[in-house]
Order: structure tokens, then C-alpha cells, then sequence
């Protein structure tokens, strides 16, 4: 399962998100002690997430944050087992973070039609270090071949959504193949459409956009 960390004081407070997982608010149950809630899928019963109230008595966080800063934060190997601890004084079950790019260049080695959908395509897309990922997606002009920006599970949009594995028309996807617009890259183009990289783009190499993702300290 794939860990996030999560900080935006400005528009939340000063809770550190831990996110490992997709459920609408009225889906999850949750259950607090001290300062950790933790968050389940009702339906599944499967843990999607914890909040750490008062994080920053815990973790060194920059509370002054634009909003443009706020987001993903990554962890160093100490915080996490603070985190740890924390969640198992509690009386919960430890996590391990992945902090792993989540944005990379991926190809698209097949790409067919969905057997149910009139626009949406089936591609298996190819993230680097031997890893193929079952990804549904729905431009008009995505076809096999392409060099492409895959944003994985776990993954921000700089719009602030998270992206996990879902399932479209009975289809299971496992990340997105982004467009440039979503990406939030200068002059975007406003067309539908995916960004198709140049030939010799490296499979599974970090891409870099404006994800505001920081390093706690």
C-alpha cells in the first residue's frame, strides 16, 4: 500500500494528512486518540489514512506555507518512526511512507479500446524498473508508442488531487497519464490531449513539475 504525507496548515491547520488511500467523506468511519484519528473505509474496513493533530509539537513543519508550498512533504527516516510511534501508542498499526517520484516517464506499449466506452482506452504503460501499470485513459489522442508523464498512485496534482488506483466502467486503473494543463506547465495547451514527450525521454525517470513538494526538516 502507498503511503503519503500531507501539510497544509493554511488551509487545514496544523495536521499532518497521512493518506493511503481514496474514500469519500461518507465512506469513512474514524476513531481518535490523542492526537491520532485514524480513518477507515467503512465498506472495506481497510485504514485510508491518520491525522496527526498539532503536528508541528511533533515534527520540525514550516507553518508559514504559501499556498502554493503546501502539500506533499517528505519525511526523513527518523520522523517516520516518530510518526510510527505515534500512531502505535495509539493502539494503531505502523506505516511505511513511500517517498518514491511519483510523477515519471512512462511508455505506452499498448493501448485498445475500453469494451465499454465509446472514448476511453485501455493502455498498459510502462513506469520503469520492470513495472507496467494497468492505466485507463481518456484522450483523444493517446495511442501506443508515446512517451508520456504518468502520475502514479499516490501522486499530487497541483490542483490538490491525489490520484489512486480506481476503476472506470468496471475497468481497474492504476494511476494517470497527465496533460499538460493538468500538469500546471507554462503555457499550457488548452487542448484535450495528453503531453507526448520527445523519443528519447528515459522510462521511469522523475518528471519535474510544480508539485510544491517539500522536505520536512
Amino acid at each position: 500500500m502507498t503511503w503519503i504525507s500531507i501539510y497544509n496548515p493554511k488551509g487545514i491547520g496544523d495536521v499532518l494528512l497521512v493518506s493511503g488511500g481514496q474514500a469519500s467523506t461518507t465512506q469513512v468511519v474514524t476513531k481518535t486518540v490523542g492526537d491520532v484519528t485514524q480513518i477507515k473505509n467503512e465498506k472495506t474496513g481497510a485504514v485510508v489514512g491518520y491525522n496527526i493533530q498539532q503536528a508541528a509539537q511533533y515534527f520540525q513543519l514550516d507553518k508559514e506555507l504559501t499556498s502554493e508550498e503546501a502539500g506533499l512533504v517528505t519525511l526523513s527516516s527518523a520522523q517516520e518512526k516518530q510518526l510510527n510511534d505515534l500512531i502505535e501508542k495509539a493502539g494503531f498499526e505502523a506505516i511505511t511512507l513511500d517517498n518514491s517520484p511519483k510523477f515519471v516517464v512512462g511508455y505506452v506499449e499498448s493501448c485498445v479500446d475500453h469494451p465499454d466506452s465509446d472514448h476511453l482506452h485501455l493502455t498498459k504503460t510502462q513506469v520503469g524498473e520492470g513495472v507496467t501499470l494497468q492505466i485507463v485513459c481518456g484522450a483523444p489522442n493517446i495511442k501506443a508508442g508515446q512517451k508520456v508523464v504518468v502520475a502514479k498512485p499516490g501522486a499530487m496534482m497541483p490542483s490538490g488531487k491525489e490520484i489512486w488506483a480506481s476503476e472506470l466502467r468496471g475497468i481497474e486503473s492504476y494511476g494517470m497519464i497527465c496533460s499538460e494543463r493538468e500538469l500546471n506547465l507554462a503555457n499550457a495547451s488548452q487542448k484535450r490531449g495528453i503531453l507526448v514527450l520527445e523519443d528519447d525521454a528515459n522510462i521511469g525517470e522523475p518528471f519535474e513539475i510544480n508539485t510544491a513538494e517539500k522536505v520536512a526538516v
